[in-house]
């Protein structure tokens, strides 16, 4: 490896949701497990490979996926499940560096370069990542190992399912040359649609094409790609970037009209909030309620907290202020999201005695200790049970 080339891994846990269910339900291994939301609103958040072939996608609407494959599975996320398992997948990659940023609850980016000379090469550190993460999971992860974000993430979907692969910067040309031009960081579909009208197709055609005619389809975005297109990406692994907000919502399949249910929903987003506040030593100081009626009109609502705080009944108590003074002020309210959003996060320092107080209350603690052993939600505040019978 050349003295001043990076080593970059990417790993992406094989249809994680879906991979997941079919762990914790063995019977539906096997089975086309299509995860999402299922009422007529819904989206698909992921989908087992059994359930691909039949055309099912993520993002895709959950009806017509259902028109895809009717004899599917398909399941309600269970988001706390979820994040438990990426806890655990994100401690293996800590072991092995700090330089871990995080995409998703299933996605990072890792720069293993200084680990090198303790832990071997990028390949035994990438079969140490996968193994661990089987080891302690039963889960699969893909890992694609390159020399920047670029390589490392291609290699990595190219060996998708259960993939390991590396791309060096000696094989990127003939790596990505066939590859469509979809395929590259920062194509999307016009630009995707530009080049197919000068006739590139491919990311070899992008590569070679004449730069001129490229800036007249692309204008100034035009470097950047070509540079891609060459396998060349400078981007920084940026790890342990500051958390901006913790937040929690949901898409109703019938419109929400009762007051009643709506706070029960807001104090079940208010419950996950604090708990993964507290979870990462974070207290926050502004509460915002984001609400959104029919058919899409959407609104926020933001208070502060007299003190920072990641206790569920703070945040609730001045989340619940905003939602009844918007509910208050519609003629007619009705709700198709409801979400709510804690920010504002400062560290922890030593109470003033004359300046008011906000402590972790014991019902917290408690709620703390039993999810930690039981699985989150064992134990929720009675409130939050309504909104399990609409669940």
């Amino acid at each position: 490896m050349p003295p001043d080339e990076r080593s970059i891994i990417h790993v992406d846990m094989d249809a994680f949701y879906a991979s997941v269910e079919q762990l914790d339900h063995p019977e539906l291994r096997g089975l086309p497990v299509i995860v999402g939301g299922l009422g007529p609103r819904g989206v698909v958040s992921t989908c087992s490979y059994e359930a691909r072939p039949f055309g099912v996608r993520s993002a895709m609407p959950t009806a017509q996926a259902r028109r895809l494959c009717p004899d599917g599975i398909y399941l309600w996320p269970r988001m706390a499940r979820y994040e438990d398992a990426s806890a655990q997948v994100f401690e293996v990659f800590h072991e092995v560096t700090p330089m871990v940023e995080g995409l998703s609850l299933d996605e990072a980016f890792l720069d293993v370069t200084a680990s090198l000379r303790l832990l071997g090469s990028i390949e035994a550190i990438g079969r140490r990542i996968k193994d661990a993460i089987l080891e302690r999971t039963q889960l699969v992860a893909s890992v694609g190992m390159g020399p920047n974000k670029l390589l490392a993430k291609l290699a990595g979907e190219l060996s998708k399912p259960d993939g390991f692969r590396r791309i060096t910067a000696a094989h990127a040309a003939r790596e990505l040359a066939p590859l469509p031009v979809g395929r590259l960081w920062t194509v999307g579909k016009v630009t995707e649609e530009a080049l197919h009208r000068i006739g590139v197709r491919t990311i070899g055609e992008l590569a070679a094409c004449d730069t001129v005619r490229l800036t007249r389809a692309l204008g100034r975005q035009a470097s950047v790609i070509q540079a891609l297109a060459r396998g060349e990406d400078n981007r920084e692994v940026e790890p342990d970037q500051a958390e901006q907000s913790i937040g929690a919502e949901h898409t109703f399949d019938t419109d929400l009209a009762e007051l009643a249910m709506a706070e029960s929903w807001l104090l079940r987003h208010c419950e996950r909030i604090a708990a993964r506040a507290r979870q990462r030593g974070l207290t926050g100081r502004t509460v915002t309620v984001k609400l959104r009626e029919p058919p899409f009109v959407t609104y926020t609502r933001q208070a502060r907290l007299q003190v920072p705080s990641a206790s569920a009944s703070d945040i609730y108590d001045v989340a619940r202020r905003l939602l009844q003074g918007w509910w208050r002020s519609q003629r007619k309210p009705r709700l198709r999201l409801l979400g709510a959003s804690l920010s504002g996060f400062e560290g922890r320092r030593q109470q003033d005695l004359f300046e008011a107080t906000s402590s972790t209350p014991a019902s917290d603690d408690v709620q703390d200790r039993i999810n930690s052993r039981f699985g989150s939600g064992s134990l929720v505040r009675a409130g939050v049970l309504r909104t399990r019978e609409r669940d």
